[in-house]
């Protein structure tokens, strides 16, 4: 099981700067995750979603996090 502050840390180690937003969809392994960044700027969407994974990567494969919703977008 990983935590939302886990998931957040994770992620802003990865991109510093960033905001995260996590919501348990159900139990603590399905999440949405909203990450907003500067960094994603010039970046394709799948460029995006493909720099969180691999903040994320060791806790996909050992399924803590089963399943991922994700939603990135620059700072308005």
């Amino acid at each position: 099981m990983i935590t939302k502050t886990e998931v957040i840390k994770l992620i802003t180690n990865k991109i510093p700067n960033s905001e995260v937003f996590v919501e348990n969809l159900k139990g603590n392994d399905h999440l949405q995750v909203t990450v907003i960044a500067s960094e994603f700027n010039g970046l394709s969407l799948v460029k995006q979603h493909q720099l969180v994974y691999s903040a994320l990567k060791e806790e996909l494969a050992s399924e803590a996090i089963h399943a991922l919703a994700l939603k990135t977008e620059t700072p308005n």
